[in-house]
């Protein structure tokens, strides 16, 4: 990672004037994406944890959760193909693990489809570990979600 480049990106909650750039990010990545009312809506969940990644003032990326009981679930982590490999998604990660880890969660948990290494890499080298896997869990193409969890020690 070449960190001049990685101080350019700023992680930032999500606001409303985010969601355009999001919906359309959620497209492009994901064969199943969220909608632009569903995204509005985790603007007013109140488990809800969502943070966008500017590069230069634009939408780079963008990652959520969701938080119960100390117990937190990461909804989905994305950055658009040409601000890859600048450390956009390992921001956004480790905000993600910040706030948790603020709001006293005891874990953060999320799945991740086996073939996609750089993905999985990233979270292992954040100290996600593989705990299982969810037979199917993902269409278009079908394949297992394998779930990682990050433990917070006390």
């Amino acid at each position: 990672m070449d960190s001049g480049k990685a101080a350019k990106a700023v992680i930032a909650p999500m606001a409303l004037e985010h969601i355009p750039e999001i919906a359309r990010l959620e497209s492009v990545c994901f064969s199943q994406p969220w909608s632009r009312q569903g995204l509005e809506e985790e603007l007013t969940n109140p488990t809800a944890r969502f943070f966008v990644a500017l590069w230069d003032g634009k939408t780079a990326g963008y990652a959520g959760m969701h938080g119960v009981c100390g117990e937190g679930y990461i909804a989905n982590i994305a950055v658009f193909p040409e601000y890859r490999n600048q450390g956009i998604g390992r921001a956004l990660v480790r905000s993600l693990l910040e706030t948790a880890r603020k709001e006293g969660y005891e874990f953060l948990s999320l799945e991740v489809r086996p073939s996609n290494l750089p993905a999985a890499g990233l979270y292992r080298s954040e100290g996600f570990e593989p705990v299982g896997l969810r037979k199917g869990f993902y269409d278009h193409p079908k394949e297992d979600g394998c779930i990682m969890t990050y433990f917070f020690r006390k």
